[in-house]
């Protein structure tokens, strides 16, 4: 993403750093040696969760493809767990409930901090990255005859606004906070993706905050019946956003993406993948190497994840890589020169 690209040299530079630190491995890793047979050895008694989202979203396919990979490629056992995203993804690794986590990049920075959904808590500076994948685009949804026009005419109606401390709760606050607006000029509710289109469909709510990869099919569900219509974030709220929340970047969702015939502009935020800092080199080095040996699944899993690619893995990426990713992308030439 255009606008993360400040924070990546520091992080990498952290990255490099950490490295020696986070490794359970030995000095034969450097040469394929004897460190690949103890990370075999290791893979052979892994069993991989991979935290997601709900069913409805995009992560849980995505992390389905991830999982069938891990089974078939490294002969892992593996499972897909649906969650309430972000937030409770980031806990499930740092409690040693999951070993993959997909997350949107302004929790982890929040995790790493100790700050927003995590003030008060001890920061998180043990996670680590696997890989940037996607940009989730914030969308808020309403249907054409709703009489919403902007963000400013959500004042007084009920709008759908995530799952607690979900990203996308996460991103609802600071957009309305960037078009100075909170919780006390709406109504709001707190619903997953389909239970806010369903209430939407049903007159119950007015507009849904749907952070995400680009098609929603709770979106396009909506578009089949109701019109649905996106709201625009531009102007002094996206220039606002960019220099107070630095992990969001001015994006566009594509024309035709729905019904939209013009492209629409609002705010984006990178997906990361995640990997449990307690697994050694090695193994995040097989698992790595798997996924983008095979990355046409992944990218077939979604149209959103065909923006998954070996030449992004560090977009947007605010935490140190785990040392077996960093090998595989430096093997291959994935990482930008220091």
């Amino acid at each position: 993403m255009k606008k993360l690209a400040g924070i990546l040299a520091a992080t990498m530079l952290f990255a490099v750093a950490c490295g020696d630190e986070n490794t359970d491995t030995d000095a034969g890793n450097e040469n394929g040696g004897d460190g690949d047979e103890a990370g075999g050895q290791e893979l052979d008694d892994l069993f991989v969760t991979v935290a997601t989202g709900g069913t409805s979203g995009v992560y849980y396919p995505i992390g389905g493809a991830i999982s069938n990979i891990l089974e078939g490629e490294l002969g892992l056992d593996s499972s897909v767990q649906a969650t309430g995203a972000s937030v409770e993804n980031i806990n499930l690794l740092d409690n040693g409930r999951a070993e993959l986590a997909i997350t949107m990049g302004d929790a982890v920075i929040q995790a790493y901090e100790g700050s927003g959904a995590f003030d008060g808590e001890e920061p998180i500076e043990s996670l680590r990255g696997m890989a940037a994948l996607y940009p989730n685009f914030v969308q808020v949804v309403t249907t054409e005859d709703s009489g919403i026009e902007t963000m400013e005419d959500l004042a007084g109606m009920s709008v759908g606004v995530g799952a607690p401390n979900s990203g996308v709760e996460l991103n609802a606050r600071m957009v309305l906070e960037a078009h100075g607006m909170s919780y006390d000029d709406i109504n709001e509710d707190f619903l997953s993706y389909s239970e806010a289109i369903d209430q939407i469909k049903n007159g119950m709510v007015d507009a849904a905050f749907v952070t995400s990869g680009v098609p929603n099919a709770t979106v396009i569900d909506l578009d089949t019946t109701h019109d649905a219509k996106i709201i625009p974030i531009e102007g002094e709220a996206m220039d606002y956003l960019e220099e107070n929340y630095p992990f969001f970047s001015a994006e566009e969702i594509p024309a035709d993406a729905y019904s939209n015939a013009e492209a629409i502009p609002t705010a984006a935020i990178t997906n990361l993948l995640l990997v449990s800092n307690d697994l050694s080199e090695d193994a995040v080095y097989e698992m790595t190497k798997a996924l983008f040996e095979n990355i046409e699944d992944i990218q077939s899993s979604h149209n959103a994840a065909q923006d998954i690619t070996l030449e992004t893995v560090q977009a947007g990426m605010p935490i140190p890589l785990h040392p077996g990713a960093e090998r595989y992308f430096e093997e291959v030439g994935a990482l930008e020169e220091e």
